[in-house]
């Protein structure tokens, strides 16, 4: 319904429920729960703001969340659709970990540095990984329009994962092209994941 807000930050507050701000845009202001990350980086102020938002629609209740960058956002909707992740636990990895630690972590299947996330037990750090990773890494990768970027195994993984998080493939290409010259063949997958990211978000 929202994909992102564009204006300032007229409050933000933080309590045992969670960090939260309120960004004014057209008159209205929203209230955005938000990361810890993301709630130390903001600042109240005339300075507009772009936040990108996710509406969850329960029986009972309407919840916004914000977050500064389109792949935080992603990764948390993808981590939802785990069974037993709810927007909380979702929000505790984020907050111990950014989008691209968790993408690495969860194609590396390490699950025990899940568990430093608040409330994330081996169980389900096990289970985040069994039903994120092929999502992740085997989206099948569009034929013809990458077929100008020269592949390697990191740059194949971070198609994949690009994809999977929605990114267009004239995007994810335009991405990659700026960040050759950047990387080697021995770059890993974190590296040339983490380069592609930094490069979509500007």
């Amino acid at each position: 319904m929202f994909d992102y807000f564009k204006g300032c930050v007229s409050d933000k507050r933080k309590s045992s429920k969670g960090c939260y701000i309120t960004v004014e845009a057209g008159g209205v202001g929203y209230l955005l729960e938000v990361t810890d990350r993301d709630f130390i980086d903001v600042s109240v102020g005339n300075e507009p703001l772009k936040v990108y938002t996710l509406l969850q629609h329960k029986e009972d209740s309407m919840s916004l969340y914000g977050f500064l960058t389109k792949e935080t956002r992603d990764i948390f909707q993808i981590l939802l659709s785990v069974s037993g992740v709810g927007a909380k636990m979702a929000l505790a990895l984020l907050n111990e970990f950014d989008a691209c630690d968790v993408i690495s972590l969860v194609i590396d299947g390490n699950f025990k540095e899940l568990t430093r996330a608040k409330g994330v037990g081996p169980k389900l750090a096990q289970k985040i990984i069994l039903e994120l990773k092929d999502k992740l890494i085997k989206t099948e990768l569009p034929k013809k329009s990458l077929s100008s970027i020269p592949q390697t195994q990191a740059i194949s993984d971070t198609e994949s994962v690009l994809i999977s998080l929605g990114y267009e493939e004239d995007e994810i290409e335009n991405a990659l092209k700026q960040i050759l010259p950047t990387i080697s063949a021995s770059s890993n997958s974190e590296e040339v994941l983490r380069r592609a990211l930094t490069t979509l978000s500007m």
